[in-house]
């Protein structure tokens, strides 16, 4: 199923690979079996990762699988130009985007490679926002709260 799975500071990341790209990367619980990475795309993929999680500015470079709507890939390609540290709201990007707030946070949602498109740099005007299609606390909310923290912003 996985190409990889490695540990991180809130659970676990599993990596998936489509011939020579990046297919999905997903947050798994800590529950979840490690696995070596059996390629070398997959131990690079890991080691990016690894970095970030060392250090929030460790930039990425993988091939990453041609997937998602146009729209879709337009929205992962603007929240990719967000710095670390820096948030923006789903209507600031929706703005910059000349879209709406909504479509913008389900593009958002639909992320296939989470960290790599920081899409937890974006976040709801009233606070922390949804994330990966989850709208509660729990599991989804306090990983997009660690890697925020991690990136020196931090929410409650």
């Amino acid at each position: 199923m996985f190409n990889a799975v490695i540990d991180a500071p809130f659970g676990k990341v599993g990596i998936r690979l489509e011939g020579e790209a990046v297919r999905e990367i997903v947050y798994l619980p800590q529950s979840t079996r490690n696995i070596a990475p059996d390629t070398p795309l997959a131990r690079e993929a890991a080691a990016q990762i690894e970095r970030y999680f060392e250090q929030a500015s460790a930039p990425f470079e993988l091939p990453l699988a041609a997937c998602g709507s146009a729209f879709q890939r337009r929205v992962w390609q603007a929240i990719s130009e967000i710095p670390p540290g820096v948030v923006l709201t789903y209507g600031q990007l929706a703005k910059q985007l000349g879209s709406v707030p909504r479509a913008v946070g389900q593009a958002c949602g639909s992320n296939f490679f989470p960290i790599v498109i920081p899409c937890h740099r974006v976040v709801s005007a009233s606070g922390i926002g949804g994330f990966a299609h989850h709208a509660g606390d729990g599991f989804f909310r306090n990983v997009k709260r660690w890697l925020l923290a991690h990136e020196g912003v931090p929410y409650a």
